[in-house]
C-alpha cells in the first residue's frame, strides 16, 4: 500500500504493508533515532511526534499516520545547529547510554510547545512515559528547565562546560608559531619535557559522543542496514522442565520465505558457558546451543530465519514439538532436598560442583575459630534476608547481526559488553577459527550485567553459516524477561557474635543463590555476594559459605558488582537490628567495627575459581588469600557527611513523626555503608593504541565498550591531558576485535582502571615522540620543551603546532608514524567506599513508602569528570530505589513468568525520583590515576538504607525485598497481632 507522510518537513511516498508498524517503517527509511524498546508503548524509546503530540510508534500502524506530520529527533536539530533542548541535555549531563534520549527529547519538546514555562512536577509528568535505566531523571528535568528558559529568551547561569565545537587552535599547517601564555596550576614532571599542568582532569567536560546521540545518529548495534537481511525468531519452551521427544519442522520449512530452521538435530551438542568471563571460564559448562532437554519456560527449542519477521513468526507456529514434561523445582531450598529433580544429569557437562545435588558452584571460606568465638560471645544476633529475582531491564534489547564480509569472514555485530569473549565462544560453537570471526560491539544501550553473557550471537552466527545470508536476531521485551538473564534470587542468613559494647567477635554469612537453569555466572556470583559485603566489618573469626543452586527458572547473570548489593542489603539491615538489640546508635556501631585505614582486607577469593589449575575441586575456595592492606579508607568520612546532610541526630531524636504519635504518616531515616573492590587476584587486561593525525588530532583505539558510563570521555580526557589538546580531538574507536586491543571487560571497574593506565602509558609514549620531533624542528633539547594548547614551546618562546609536527613526521626527511600501543594488567587494590542515607515517609493505612531524600557520599578515587560521576551516581540511586520499592519477577506454580512487560514489571520513572544530594571524595590524592568506575557502588547501599528508614518509621523490620505496600501492610498486621498475643 502507498502511504504519504510528512517526515521532518519532507513529504515522502512510501510502500508499506497494511499491518506494518510505524516504528519499522521509520527505521527502514533510516530514522534510527526511533528505537525498539518494549513492543507495548511502555518505555518511550520509540516516541515520535504525530502532528506535534508524542506517540509510541511501536504500537501504531504506519497507515494510522496517513497524512500526518511525523517528527523524529533528526528533525529537531542537526550536528551543526542543535536545538536548545539538545544543547541543554548535553550540558546538564542528561545523556548517558543515549538509547532513550531521542524519545525524551521529543516528549520534552512537545511539552515546551504547549507550555513554555512548565513547573518541575509538570515536566516530570510529561516525561513519565519515557523510561531511563541509566540516569536518575533529575538531570533530564534540569535540562528541560534550562531549555525552557533559553526559549523564553532568559539568561541562564552557564555550566562550566566548554563548547565542544570550538577548538582552542584551528588547524593551519602553515601558520606561524605563537607564544604560550603563562599559566598557573598544579604541575607534574613528565618523563620528557618541562613541567606540565593537568587542565583536562577534574573538569565537567561534555561527553564526546553526546552530540551524535541527541541528533539520532546511528550508534547502536541495530542501527545498521544490510542488503538481503534475513530475520530470525526463537521458539522457546512452554514447560519448565521437559524432554523433547520429537520435533517436526517439515511444514515450517515448506513455508515460502523460510530459509533455515535449526533444532538440536542440526548442530553439534557441545557444552559451553555463556558467561563472558576470562579463559578458562570459572563457571559450569552446562549449556547447549539447542538441546533435547529444556530446563525453564523460555528455554531455546528452535530458531528460524526467514525473509521477514512475520514469516519467521508464522513458521514458529508450524513447528510441531512433542514434549515429555519432567518434574520441576523452583525454590533453591527444595532443589537441595534428596529426591529433587536433577537438572543436569548429562555426562557431557563439566565444572559443575555437585550435579547430583543441583549445586552449580560452592564457595567456602573461613578464618579464625568461628564456633569458639560464638560460644564466648555475650550476644548472638541472627537473621534471614530474602531477595527476589529481578530483571536488568536495559532499554536496548539483546540484538545481533551476522554476515560474511568480503574476505569470507564472519562478522558479528552485537550489543555486548564482552566482544572478545563472544568471539572465543562463537568460535567454539561454530567450529570457525577465531581469525575468521570479527566481533563489532558498538555503543551499548544499557547493560548492568545482562550483556556479559552470550545470548543471541551464537544462534545468529549458526543461521548465517546455514544460509550464507546476513541474519538479524533481536529479542522482544517478553524475550528479555523470559529468555535472557536475571539478577539472581537469594536467601542470606547472617549470624553475628558480639560483646555488650558492640564489638563484633565473629561473623557468619550463609548464602543460597538461585542460579536458575544454567550456571555460567554461578561461581562469580557466589564469590561476589560476600567479597564486597562481609569485609566491611572485619573480624578475626569469619565464615562465608555460598551455594549457587540450579532451579527451573531463567539463568542468573551478573548484576551490579556480581551480587554485592544483595550481601549489603542483608548485612546493613542486620547491623541496624544488632544496634536495636544492643540499644546502641546504628552509626556508633558501624564506626566501632567498620574497616579503617591500615586494616588488612579480610576476605579475598583465589586467582581462579573452579579449575584444576589451583589444585582444588571446582568452585571451592582456598583458605590461602593475598593480603591487601588499606592505605586509605574513606568510610568514616562518608558516614559523617551523610549523617550531617540527612540531619540524622535531630530526626532520630524527634519524638513525634509527621502525623503525630500513632498517626497515619510516619517518617524515618536510614543509613547504610558499601564498598567495592574488583577481585585483585584476577587483574583485568586492557590495551590502548594512539596515533597522531595530520591536523594534530589523535585516534585512540581501545577494547573497553561504552555502555553509558562515560568511560570513553574519561579516557579521552586523560589522553588529552597528556597531549595538550581538547578531548574532542581524541577520536575514540572501541570494541572491534579486528582493530582494537584486547580488553578483558568482564568487570567494568577493573577494566576501566586498567584501561586508564594503558591510555596514559600510550599517551606518554606519543608525547615523547612529539617532543623529540619538535626538538629537531626547533633545534633545542626535547627535555626543555612543553606541550599545551596544541603547541610545543621552547623556553625562548619559539613554538610549533601539533599539526606542523605531524606533517614533519609524516613527510619530512625521515618520515615515521607517531603512534604507540600500551597495555596494563596490574589490579586495583584500592576499594571504593560509600555511605548512603534515605529519608522516607510511610502511609500506614496503604503501606506505601515515599522516598523524600537520598544522600550519597562516595570515596571513589580521582574524579576525572564530575558531571559524569554525579550522573552515574544518580542512575545508581534510581536503580537502588527501584529494586528496593517495586522490582520483582513473579511466577505462577508452573514456572510461567507473570511480569513480562514494563507495565507489570515496574521500574521508577521521572515522577518517582526524590531529591538527591551527592558528595564526591577523592581518596588521599596520592595516585592521580586512581580512577575507578563508581556506577557499581552507587546502587549498592540504597536498598538497605531504605529498609532501615522504613523500619525506623513503622517500628517493624522487613527482611524481604521489594518493600511493596502489601508487604509493609502485612508486616504491620503481623506486628499488631503479635503485640495483642494473637497468631498471625
Amino acid at each position: 500500500m502507498e502511504l504519504e507522510l510528512r517526515i521532518n518537513g519532507v513529504i515522502k511516498s512510501l510502500d508499506v504493508a497494511p499491518n506494518e508498524l510505524l516504528l519499522n517503517v521509520l527505521r527502514r527509511e533510516g530514522y534510527y533515532s526511533v528505537k525498539h524498546g518494549c513492543d507495548h508503548g511502555h518505555c518511550g524509546a520509540c516516541t515520535v511526534l504525530i502532528d506535534g503530540l508524542p506517540r509510541p510508534s511501536c504500537v501504531m500502524l504506519a497507515m494510522q499516520a496517513a497524512g500526518a506530520t511525523v517528527t523524529t529527533v533528526e528533525g529537531l536539530g542537526s550536528l551543526r545547529r542543535l536545538h536548545p533542548l539538545q544543547e541543554t541535555f548535553i550540558d546538564a549531563g542528561a545523556v548517558h547510554c543515549g538509547f532513550c534520549t531521542p524519545g525524551m527529547l521529543l516528549s520534552a519538546y512537545a511539552l515546551l510547545q504547549r507550555n513554555p514555562n512548565p513547573g518541575e512536577e509538570e515536566i516530570r509528568e510529561a516525561l513519565a512515559g519515557n523510561l531511563c535505566r541509566c540516569s536518575g531523571y533529575n538531570r533530564i528535568v534540569q535540562a528541560v528547565q534550562r531549555a525552557a528558559a533559553l526559549l523564553r529568551g532568559e539568561d541562564i547561569e552557564p555550566l562550566s562546560i566548554p563548547d565542544s565545537g570550538a577548538r582552542t587552535r584551528p588547524w593551519d599547517p602553515g601558520r606561524a608559531p605563537l607564544e604560550l601564555p603563562e599559566r598557573q596550576a598544579p604541575a607534574e614532571q613528565g618523563p620528557v619535557g618541562r613541567q606540565r599542568v593537568h587542565i583536562m582532569m577534574g573538569r565537567p567536560e561534555r561527553r564526546i559522543d553526546a552530540t551524535k546521540l541527541v541528533t539520532g545518529k546511528a550508534a547502536f548495534a541495530d542501527d545498521y542496514d544490510l542488503p538481503g537481511l534475513l530475520h530470525a525468531r526463537l521458539l522457546t519452551s512452554p514447560h519448565p522442565h521437559a524432554l523433547v521427544r520429537e520435533i517436526d519442522t517439515t511444514e515450517a520449512r515448506a513455508l515460502p520465505g523460510v530459509h533455515a530452521i535449526l533444532t538440536y538435530k542440526d548442530i553439534p551438542r557441545l557444552p559451553y558457558t555463556s558467561a563472558g568471563r576470562p579463559w578458562p571460564e570459572p563457571g559450569p559448562h552446562d549449556q547447549y546451543c539447542l538441546d533435547y532437554i529444556v530446563r525453564y519456560v523460555g528455554d531455546r527449542v528452535a530458531v528460524v530465519a526467514a525473509e521477514t519477521a512475520e514469516i519467521a513468526e508464522q513458521a514458529l507456529k508450524l513447528i510441531r514439538v512433542d514434549y515429555e514434561p519432567l518434574p520441576a523445582v523452583f525454590d533453591p531450598r527444595q532443589a537441595l532436598e534428596p529426591g529433587a529433580p536433577r537438572l543436569h544429569p548429562e555426562s557431557e557437562s563439566y565444572h559443575i560442583y555437585d550435579a547430583n545435588r543441583n549445586i552449580a558452584a560452592h564457595i567456602q571460606f573461613e578464618q579464625g575459630n568461628v564456633e569458639r568465638a560464638f560460644a564466648g560471645a555475650e550476644l548472638i544476633v541472627e537473621g534471614e534476608y530474602v531477595l527476589p529475582q529481578i530483571q536488568h531491564t536495559a532499554l536496548e534489547p539483546h540484538v545481533a547481526l551476522t554476515y560474511w564480509d568480503e574476505d569470507d569472514r564472519l562478522v558479528v555485530r552485537t550489543s555486548s559488553e564482552v566482544p572478545y569473549h563472544v568471539r572465543r565462544i562463537v568460535a567454539t560453537l561454530t567450529g570457525l577459527a577465531p581469525r575468521r570471526i570479527r566481533v563489532v560491539a558498538p555503543r551499548v544501550g544499557g547493560g548492568f550485567g545482562a550483556k556479559h553473557d552470550l545470548i543471541v550471537e551464537d544462534l545468529c552466527a549458526l543461521l548465517t553459516l546455514a544460509t550464507d545470508r546476513p541474519v538479524r536476531l533481536e529479542y522482544s521485551r517478553a524475550d528479555e524477561f523470559r529468555s535472557s538473564r536475571v539478577g539472581p534470587g537469594q536467601i542470606i542468613r547472617l549470624k553475628t557474635g558480639l560483646r555488650r559494647d558492640g564489638t563484633i567477635v565473629a561473623n557468619q554469612m550463609l548464602v543460597l543463590v538461585n542460579a536458575g537453569a544454567y550456571g555460567g555466572q554461578a561461581a562469580s556470583l557466589a564469590v561476589g555476594i560476600g567479597q564486597n559485603s562481609l569485609p566491611l566489618y572485619p573480624s578475626a573469626n569469619l565464615r562465608y559459605s555460598a551455594q549457587a543452586v540450579y532451579t527451573n527458572l531463567p539463568p542468573a547473570g551478573a548484576w551490579r558488582s556480581n551480587g554485592a548489593w544483595a550481601g549489603l542489603f542483608a548485612l546493613e539491615s542486620h547491623m541496624d537490628e544488632i544496634a536495636r538489640r544492643l540499644g546502641m546508635d546504628p552509626l556508633a556501631l558501624r564506626r566501632k567495627n567498620c574497616l579503617k585505614e591500615g586494616d588488612v582486607y579480610p576476605f579475598l577469593p583465589p586467582a581462579r575459581i573452579g579449575h584444576d589449575a589451583v589444585g582444588e575441586p571446582a568452585g571451592r575456595l582456598s583458605t590461602h588469600t593475598a593480603e591487601v592492606r588499606l592505605k586509605h579508607c574513606g568510610l568514616s568520612h562518608c558516614l559523617q557527611i551523610v549523617e550531617e546532610q540527612l540531619n540524622w541526630r535531630e530526626k532520630r531524636r524527634q519524638a513525634e513523626k509527621t502525623g503525630g504519635p500513632g498517626g497515619r504518616i510516619q517518617r524515618g531515616v536510614g543509613i547504610a555503608l558499601a564498598m567495592h573492590l574488583p577481585d585483585p587476584r584476577q587483574p583485568s587486561l586492557s590495551g590502548a593504541t594512539l596515533k597522531l593525525n595530520e591536523d594534530g588530532s589523535f585516534h585512540l583505539h581501545i577494547g573497553l565498550p561504552e555502555n553509558g558510563s562515560g568511560s570513553h570521555t574519561i579516557l579521552a580526557q586523560i589522553a588529552a591531558d597528556v597531549l595538550g589538546v581538547r578531548p574532542e580531538d581524541i577520536l575514540v574507536h572501541a570494541s572491534d576485535t579486528d582493530s582494537t586491543p584486547f580488553d578483558t571487560s568482564s568487570d567494568l571497574s577493573a577494566s576501566l582502571y586498567a584501561c586508564v593506565h594503558a591510555v596514559r602509558q600510550a599517551a606518554e609514549q606519543v608525547r615523547k615522540q612529539l617532543l623529540i620531533t619538535a626538538a629537531g624542528l626547533l633545534g633545542v633539547a626535547a627535555e626543555s620543551l612543553s606541550l599545551a594548547d596544541y603547541l610545543i614551546s621552547a623556553p625562548s618562546g619559539q613554538s610549533v603546532s601539533l599539526s606542523q609536527v605531524a606533517l614533519q613526521a609524516l613527510y619530512g626527511e625521515q618520515p615515521r608514524v607517531i603512534s604507540a600501543t600500551a597495555s596494563w594488567s596490574a589490579p586495583c587494590k584500592a576499594p571504593t567506599f560509600a555511605a548512603q542515607g534515605v529519608e522516607v515517609e510511610v502511609d500506614t493505612e496503604t503501606g506505601a513508602a515515599r522516598v523524600l531524600k537520598v544522600v550519597s557520599a562516595i570515596d571513589g578515587g580521582h574524579i576525572v569528570n564530575p558531571i559524569i560521576a554525579e550522573g552515574q551516581i544518580e542512575g545508581g540511586i534510581a536503580q537502588g530505589l527501584s529494586y528496593g520499592l517495586c522490582e520483582e519477577m513473579v511466577y505462577d506454580q508452573q514456572g510461567n513468568l507473570l511480569t513480562t512487560n514494563l507495565n507489570d514489571y515496574r521500574i521508577l520513572s521521572a515522577r518517582d525520583m526524590p531529591e538527591t544530594s551527592i558528595v564526591l571524595l577523592e581518596g588521599d590524592g596520592a595516585d592521580p590515576l586512581d580512577i575507578r568506575d563508581i556506577g557499581e557502588i552507587a546502587v549498592a547501599a540504597v536498598a538497605p538504607a531504605l529498609a532501615n528508614a522504613v523500619a525506623e518509621a513503622i517500628g517493624v523490620r522487613l527482611r524481604q525485598l521489594p518493600l511493596t505496600p502489601e508487604r509493609v501492610l502485612r508486616s504491620l498486621y503481623l506486628a499488631r497481632q503479635q503485640a495483642a498475643g494473637r497468631p498471625g
